[in-house]
Order: C-alpha cells, then structure tokens, then sequence
C-alpha cells in the first residue's frame, strides 16, 4: 500500500480557484499592462478604486490580527496592514502624480459597484467568521497579486508606470511576505473540521472572483448606472 502526503489546505484552494485565475491571466486589462497598450483611463480607474479598496483592506487585515491565533502573526497582520495604508499613500500617490492629480482628487471620487461589493463582503466575513474564515477571504488579494506579480515580470512592459505596477507585486519582498501567509493557512488548515474547511475555501473563492470583477470593473470603466 502505498501511502500519500494529505492534501494542504494551500493546494485545495488554489484548486478551487484554478479557472479563475486563468481567467484573470487571460484578461485584457493584464496583457495591455505588459505590452503596454493598456488605456491611461483604464489604470487610472483601477488606481483610484484601489485607493478605496486598500483602505478597506487594510481594516480586514486589522480585525485577522485581533482574531490571530498567536503574537506572531498578530504582529504579522498589524504590519500588514500598516503596509496596506503605506501602499494606497506612497505608490498610488506615484501614479496619480503622473496623471497631474494628487491623491485629494481620487479619495473624493466615489467608491463604485464592485469596490463596494467586494469590500462589503470582505468585512462582513472577517467580522462575522472565524480566524480561519477571515484569512481565506483576505488570501487572494495576497496570493493572486504575488502569482499575477511573478507571472507578468517575466513579460515585463514597455510603459515605465506599468513596469513600476508589475515590480512591485512580482518583486522578492512581496512574494516573502505571501509564502509567510501561505505557511500560516496550511498550519490553522491542519485543525479545521470538515465544515470550516469549505467555508474557508468557498470565502477563498468568493473573493477570487472579486479579484477578475475588479480589473474588468476598470477594464470596462465602470460606473454607478443610476
């Protein structure tokens, strides 16, 4: 008989989300990043709603470290979400200074549909759920990045604000701070019951999806329709 490794709990949801993440890949608002035909408008509404989205973010991340099983990783997503904020301030602020705007501007536009949506339903779950929970719903906005990141360096782009975009999620210290992430879900993945588990993967796969819906809310310039 020959005896098999259990299956983690990392490889179970990036099986859930295999599709999806060939979807995003696959997107039209990435490959114009890397061949550098993306329209201006198009990244300048995905910085401004990631502006909002980041805030937002990063009090999820602040409710997984008061929820967090240990000092360790309270300390862990207390920077985490410092590290949020200092994204939305200092490289969002890079990128609208070269649209000639400062960050004023965007922070008074309003937050729109899909924003709305998936910051809705990430607060609702680390609020309402368990640890396990709220880390599988804050895990793609690190994981996907990272491998979105790694993928699109290879490719790189011809537009320096596009290249700068793609470094910084392809980039050693981001991709040290998701393996330090990954490791933490297979741990708290080793004592979940059957129950929690699927929760976790379908939060997991939930805010997968919002991944896509965000970059083809900026691909399609979406608005408020009413």
């Amino acid at each position: 008989m020959t005896l098999t490794e259990p299956v983690t709990l990392t490889d179970e949801l990036w099986a859930a989300v295999e599709p999806i993440y060939g979807r995003i890949l696959d997107h039209p608002f990435l490959a114009g990043l890397t061949d550098g035909t993306l329209p201006r408008t198009a990244f300048r509404h995905f910085v401004v709603q990631d502006s909002h989205y980041l805030r937002d973010y990063a009090r999820a991340l602040a409710v997984c470290a008061a929820k967090a099983p240990g000092e360790d990783e309270v300390l862990a997503f207390c920077n985490d979400a410092v590290g949020a904020i200092a994204a939305e301030q200092e490289m969002h602020a890079d990128f609208l200074h070269a649209f000639g705007e400062d960050g004023a501007a965007a922070a008074a536009e309003p937050v729109l549909p899909t924003t709305r949506a998936y910051t809705s339903y990430l607060l609702a779950t680390v609020y309402g759920g368990s640890f396990a929970e709220a880390l599988g719903a804050v895990l793609p906005c690190y994981w996907i990045y990272a491998r979105v990141g790694e993928e699109l360096l290879r490719r790189s782009s011809p537009d320096p604000l596009y290249a700068k975009w793609i470094a910084a999620y392809g980039g050693e210290e981001f991709q040290a701070v998701v393996r330090r992430v990954l490791d933490l879900t297979d741990r708290i993945g080793e004592d979940l019951s059957a129950g929690e588990r699927r929760r976790v993967i379908e939060h997991f796969t939930t805010t997968s999806r919002y991944e896509w819906m965000f970059w083809d809310a900026a691909w399609q310039g979406e608005t408020w329709p009413v």
